[in-house]
């Protein structure tokens, strides 16, 4: 390695201590640096690339110029350590601890249940902290606004929003609090005393926020800001970086590097060099150059610095609407409406002005504002200054503009607008916030004096091919006219025209994108008119205004039943307890598998995967990569010592492959190397040739043309279908198809595996689902037994199905390089390579044949469930037989017949995810109901009641159960929805308007709890008293955020007769619980807490004569006097579950214990010109027994029911034609976010349920609603079908999931879609698969 040269001393502050780096290397980001070199392991990371919110951090300078301290928050993995010089860094560790004292934001966020696998919970806890500091009492506009940029993936966001809730000043209403009768409301009941009823947190028992105990900005950083600042430069291992104080040293740097960039925000440079591998030998980082700071008015407008971040940006136009006419200030208020939708506050607090232009984004937000608004760019460069419009000859290529490279942008003309002019900004998005735009534009038109005739007009749209484009066609037949439906009438022509898509462009959505342009400018027409009128310019009536959608947040309700009076106070079963870890997982205190400290001599293990989906490996080059510095070994299949492959369901999947690869993503070799950056670098480095095979297969329908399953094949049915078709009154037949969908699981793929250094004993570190499965598949690898491994899961930052069989494959390889270098290796996958390379849910196509009477009645059905299960089975068969097992959902349907086949192609191989198939073959059999219910022209929910499962019932396998619960779930939430008022509102706030509809829908869940392997369903525990009273709990359930260990604490606390304060969990362990099942099925309290509760009262039992002899002793004194008296104080535990099986060949049998039932009702209003949709009120119902704990409960129903929403309105995986994953970020794949959450959530337990198959008479929760998401997407589907209807389109019609912005507002058929010319299949490649 060469010597690196020696540059400056970097110096800043961390949590108010000082920091002098003396090597800092360009290449470095504060979250590594934070992680690795500091220890402050609180920060996370989640994506790497600024798209989640997870290591977010709090970042303080002092302002010479003013004398004031600024404080942003900004995403550590995009801030390169080199630009903190000067700065003072607050990480979630700095505000505050369970040590020292914790902070009221990370205690509300804990006490308010918002945290649950903890991973995104220190970003939470730091946005919201960095707005407190700069606004102490919120509105709660601030508060979305502060979280718009972290994501979360457990919890639904209401908690978390609930417990931020209370730092606004209005959260002191009652009505924030959730009563209904508000004083505001005037009602009062004053005559019945009505029992209080319980609440998940209390509000009153919550720390005051104190600002005057925050930490102080470091007075050293004050003075060494005051002193004349000097150049800086740092040298790194291959970069080298110069921060220039002056601008004429910086004309110096740019005239001698062209190339060289200039960084300010690295919110574009940074994703470049990190996802795309581009090496910039030299960074120039001009932050402390003063003139690109600078704000100067003019009487025609304002100049405004290109280093301006675009949150100063937003002040200084904020500042400056307030100061002048209305008239003058169009332009500025455009820009800031945009501004609010442009990336997260993380984002925009960075991220400059002068960036942002010139990195040229073809669907750049600012862009086509700043053209219409005759904005231009000062530049200067050795060779002078100039000014440079920016119009269409700016952008001159995609990511290119017209400045030379030595030229630098100093700063930006926003001109005031006129009298008569207007101007308008719109967009559209994927998701609503934090999100690149799908199409943008920039609108603006001038009239002569009070009339309606066009001066001038100007259209610019980002979206719609490589640059931001002139609509300068359309201006010109726009011009000299009057702003009238003629005229408009033959712009849209002209526009349809002038931007032309071609059928494969980049980014797909075609003809989605080609609509947006035409109904953008119809709402700016719209909009104009309206104001016209307001002038009393024009007379004549117009058209409604579309109002935006509405976005203010309503606390929800939870109810659930309070505990008897009688229970003991100890007693903490059925109590709202706070998850046992949140405080620590809000401190930054918790500890996941990759916070765990450095090995002396540890080593990092890089994957390399292939890039073909089909191809034979013709050769395999690893020379070049040795050579790197740092890298230690590549490890191949010829490497491992044992078994080469896993084996599930009966089929082998090698784990390294090295002769034939089926999917791009599949592993063929590992690199280990010193660092992970070294290890990146290795893999990069490996030479891998195919040649590659015919014809490839993707999607569902290429694998039934040519036969490729799984097998088995399953199919179930009752009654003579075939038969019953000739008897009814209409039979229809119709398809749905259900897109994939990503985990995301906050925390990626991360194991540790360690050597113990004799007889070959490994210790495993893993964020798992199944500890036993990992240890069996690690011995089974190396080739040694089970007892010389062993597997540690302290928590999981979220697994949802993803962490059970794709875990152990990477573990397995994992081991082989501990291993081989007899040294600890660590493995970490990074977003992409996790999204790539683990899978998902799997894709699902249903085809239905259903015969019905006029009334409604269903009398026959015949589903086909085909799903795409990827190059490899992992679970698929089991997915296909789950769909096929809950087929009848709610609905008792006398001739039944349902398939399921599970489908190998060539995309990576898809595996468990939360509900396991349930989702999608539920999906396929309401939208048949909906089917039903359309061709009959009657409410769906008529359909739903009438063929619901009454009275003692038997499933189509002949298990028999009672629905009754089902049925009280089902009036229960038409009642709390107070559905039938809210329909018949619908349809008059549809008759009233054109372009915005609303649509309801009810849906019910009936989902069988259990593994249908009987022998899956067993549990062991064991627990441990010592001397001093406190118990140590082991079980085999994994901590995933679903609260396993926190009503494991319960159970143990009412068992033992002790306050879960004196019962502590530390880990599962295969050497404390061994021969686990997995914590998954929504089966892990069920079977751990009979474990549990066994253990314990093997325990209480043997005190008894202890207790009898002294009653009046304490817990601790009988414990003492236990040991004394030589009675062991530890037992195991076990659970034999119940013995659930299902034979195919007699098509009968017991397949789950008992069904947890619930009912979902959702309300959305849908823009119809562009597909935008806001969910307005969900309410849901469901049965789940007597809850151990209702909080833990509650959100597990939130969660899953977010999860469902994401998966049938949002979320969308998009691979190429070549089946490369195109979405392998949170850049590109859309989780919902707080703006995707209902207006208003209310949850309702069931009352008054019993379940006497489970623990204490409760019921599993983890997977059922998930499906319940699905009543936004019929909600949507009502709300297009009456936009249908106002086109004169009436019946049944196709609507796939998810049902994205894009395809409600292709299906609601507007007169703007309809201009749109449809690419015919098959005349064109596509720019991405229908998968």
């Amino acid at each position: 390695m060469s010597a690196v040269k020696q540059g400056d001393a970097l110096c800043f502050f961390i949590n108010g201590k000082k920091v002098t780096e003396n090597h800092a290397d360009p290449e470095t980001m504060l979250l590594p640096f934070l992680r690795e070199k500091v220890k402050l392991t609180g920060t996370k990371y989640g994506c790497g690339g600024g798209g989640c919110g997870a290591c977010t951090v709090m970042v303080s300078r002092y302002q010479p110029a003013t004398k004031t301290i600024i404080h942003y928050s900004a995403n550590a993995c995009l801030l390169p350590l080199c630009q903190l010089h000067g700065a003072a860094v607050t990480t979630v560790e700095g505000i505050g601890s369970t040590k020292t004292r914790i902070h009221p934001v990370q205690e509300r966020i804990a006490k308010a249940h918002g945290s649950q696998c903890g991973f995104c919970t220190p970003g939470m806890v730091m946005s919201t902290y960095a707005l407190l500091r700069n606004k102490p009492q919120p509105t709660m506009d601030d508060i979305t606004e502060a979280l718009a940029g972290n994501l979360c993936r457990c919890t639904g966001y209401r908690p978390i929003v609930e417990g931020c809730r209370t730092f606004c000043q209005e959260a002191n209403c009652c009505q924030a609090n959730g009563a209904a009768n508000c004083c505001l409301n005037g009602e009062k009941n004053g005559n019945e005393p009505e029992q209080e009823k319980p609440q998940l947190f209390d509000k009153l028992d919550l720390l005051p926020l104190d600002p005057t105990q925050e930490l102080i900005f470091p007075p050293e950083l004050i003075l060494m800001a005051d002193t004349s600042p000097q150049t800086l430069t740092f040298h790194g291992e291959r970069v080298t970086w110069v921060s220039p104080v002056s601008l004429e040293e910086l004309i110096q740097l740019k005239a001698k590097h062209p190339k060289a960039p200039l960084v300010m925000g690295n919110t574009n440079i940074g994703p470049d060099m990190k996802f795309k591998g581009i090496l910039h030998p030299l960074i120039i980082s001009p932050t402390r150059v003063k003139e690109l700071f600078e704000v100067s008015q003019t009487p025609q407008g304002v100049w405004v610095g290109a280093g301006c971040s675009l949150s100063e940006l937003h002040s200084v136009l904020e500042k400056l609407v307030p100061q002048f006419p209305e008239e003058k200030t169009e332009v500025f208020r455009a820009l800031n409406r945009q501004l609010g939708n442009l990336g997260s506050v993380q984002i925009r607090n960075v991220a400059s002005l002068g960036g942002n232009i010139v990195s040229a984004y073809p669907n750049s937000d600012l862009n086509p504002i700043l053209a219409v608004g005759n904005c231009k760019v000062s530049v200067i460069s050795s060779g002078g200054r100039r000014e440079v419009p920016l119009n269409q000859d700016f952008f001159v290529g995609f990511g290119k503009v017209i400045l030379q490279p030595e030229e630098i942008v100093v700063s930006v003309f926003i001109p005031f607008s006129r009298k008569g002019e207007f101007v308008q900004a719109l967009r559209h998005a994927p998701r609503k916030e934090a999100s690149f735009a799908t199409v943008t534009a920039g609108m603006r038109v001038m009239f002569s004096e009070s009339s309606r005739v066009v001066q001038d007009v100007s259209i610019y749209y980002g979206g719609m091919g490589p640059t931001t484009v002139s609509a300068a066609k359309t201006c010109q037949a726009i011009i000299r006219r009057s702003w009238d439906d003629e005229t408009l009438g033959q712009a849209y022509d002209i526009l349809l025209e002038e931007l032309a898509l071609p059928p494969s462009a980049p980014g797909g959505k075609v003809e989605f994108r080609r609509s947006l342009t035409l109904s953008l400018l119809f709402k700016f027409y719209l909009e104009v008119l309206h104001k016209l009128k307001a002038m009393n310019v024009i007379t004549d009536e117009v058209p409604e205004k579309i109002q935006p959608l509405p976005r203010e947040i309503q606390p929800g309700l939870q109810e659930f039943q309070p505990v008897s009076k009688d229970q003991g106070n100890h007693d903490a079963v059925g109590r709202p307890m706070m998850h046992r870890s949140a405080i620590s997982q809000a401190t930054g205190e918790a500890v996941y598998c990759d916070d765990l400290p450095k090995i002396e001599g540890e080593l990092f293990l890089v994957v390399v995967t292939s890039s073909r989906a089909h191809a034979k490996i013709t050769g395999l080059d690893v020379s070049e990569a040795l050579q790197l510095p740092g890298v230690v070994d590549v490890i191949t299949t010829k490497d491992i010592p044992g078994k080469k492959v896993r084996t599930f369901c009966d089929y082998n999947e090698e784990l390294l492959e090295e002769s034939e690869v089926s999917c791009i993503g599949q592993m063929i070799c590992a690199v280990v190397a010193d660092t992970k950056a070294h290890a990146k670098r290795g893999a990069a480095a490996v030479k891998i040739s195919y040649e590659d095979l015919p014809d490839p297969i993707f999607t569902i329908e290429e694998a039934v043309e040519k036969s490729s399953y799984f097998e088995p094949r399953r199919l179930l049915q009752r009654g003579d279908v075939t038969e019953a078709f000739k008897t009814v009154d209409k039979v229809y037949e119709g398809e749905i198809r259900i897109g994939g969908q990503e985990h995301f699981y906050m925390e990626t793929q991360s194991m540790l595996v360690v050597p113990v250094g004799e007889e070959m004993e490994f210790n495993v570190y893993i964020s798992t689902q199944w500890p036993t499965l990992i240890q069996d598949a690690v011995a089974e690898t190396l080739n040694i037994s089970s007892n010389r491994v062993t597997c540690h899961v302290k928590r999981v930052g979220g697994a949802f199905g993803g962490k059970v069989t794709r875990t152990s494959v990477l573990a397995s390889i994992t081991s082989v390089a501990a291993w081989k270098t007899n040294r600890a290796v660590r493995c970490v996958l990074e977003r992409g390579e996790d999204m790539v390379i683990t899978g998902g849910r799997h894709p699902t196509l249903g085809k239905y044949k259903v015969g019905f009477m006029n009334d409604g009645k269903i009398v026959a059905a015949d589903i086909q469930f085909f799903a795409n299960s990827g190059n490899t089975v992992d679970e698929s068969p089991l997915v296909a037989e789950k769909m096929v097992l809950h087929m009848d959902n709610a609905y008792n349907i006398p001739n039944l017949r349902g398939r399921g086949a599970a489908c190998k192609t060539n995309l990576p191989s898809n595996t468990a995810f939360r509900g396991f198939g349930v989702p999608q073959g539920l999906l396929i059999v309401e939208n048949m109901i909906n089917d039903v219910a359309m061709v009959l022209g009657c409410p769906a929910d008529k359909i739903r009641e009438m063929n619901m499962y009454r009275g003692p019932s038997t499933t189509h396998y002949k298990f028999e159960f009672n629905p009754e619960n089902l049925l009280r779930c089902w009036e229960e939430c038409k009642r709390r929805a107070d559905y039938s008022a809210r329909r018949a509102a619908i349809e008059q706030f549809n008759q009233q308007n054109r372009w915005k509809k609303r649509g309801i829908s009810i849906i019910p869940i009936k989902y069988g709890i259990a593994f249908s392997d009987g022998f899956l369903n067993q549990a062991a525990a064991l627990v441990h008293i010592y001397k001093d009273g406190s118990v140590l709990v082991s079980h085999g359930g994994t901590e995933l955020g679903q609260g396993v260990h926190t009503k494991m604490q319960q159970v143990a606390s009412r068992e033992l007769h002790i306050p879960p304060s004196k019962i502590y969990i530390s880990e599962t362990s295969t050497n404390t619980v061994p021969n686990t099942c997995p914590s998954a099925a929504s089966f892990g309290t069920d079977a751990n807490g009979m474990a549990v509760k066994d253990a314990c009262q093997i325990l209480y039992q043997r005190l008894e004569p202890i207790r009898k002899k002294n009653p009046k002793g304490t817990w601790e004194s009988w414990a003492k006097e236990a040991f004394m008296e030589k009675i062991s104080l530890s037992a195991t535990g076990f659970y034999k579950g119940p013995d659930l099986y299902l034979d195919w060949d007699k098509m009968e049998g017991q397949p789950y214990a008992y069904y947890t039932y619930g009912v979902s009702c959702s309300e959305v209003e849908l823009d119809c010109l562009t597909g935008d949709y806001r969910t307005l009120r969900t309410d849901i119902v469901v049965d789940i027994g007597k809850s151990v704990n209702p909080s833990v409960d509650v959100g597990q129903i939130e969660g899953a029911f977010t999860q469902g929403l994401g998966l049938y309105t949002l979320e969308e995986l998009k691979f190429s034609p070549f089946g490369l994953l195109y979405t392998r970020g949170p850049s590109q794949y859309k989780i919902p976010a707080v703006c995707d959450m209902p207006l208003q959530l209310n949850i309702y337990l069931l009352p008054d349920s019993e379940n006497p198959y489970a623990i204490y008479s409760s019921k599993g929760i983890g997977e059922p609603a998930l499906f319940l998401g699905s009543s936004v997407f019929f909600a949507i589907k009502d709300a297009v079908a009456a936009a249908r209807s106002d086109s004169g389109l009436k019946g049944p019609f196709s609507l796939n999931s998810p049902a994205t912005p894009e395809r409600a507002c292709l299906a609601s058929a507007s007169p703007f879609t309809q201009k749109v010319p449809a690419s015919k299949p098959g005349s064109f490649k596509p720019w991405a698969l229908d998968i």
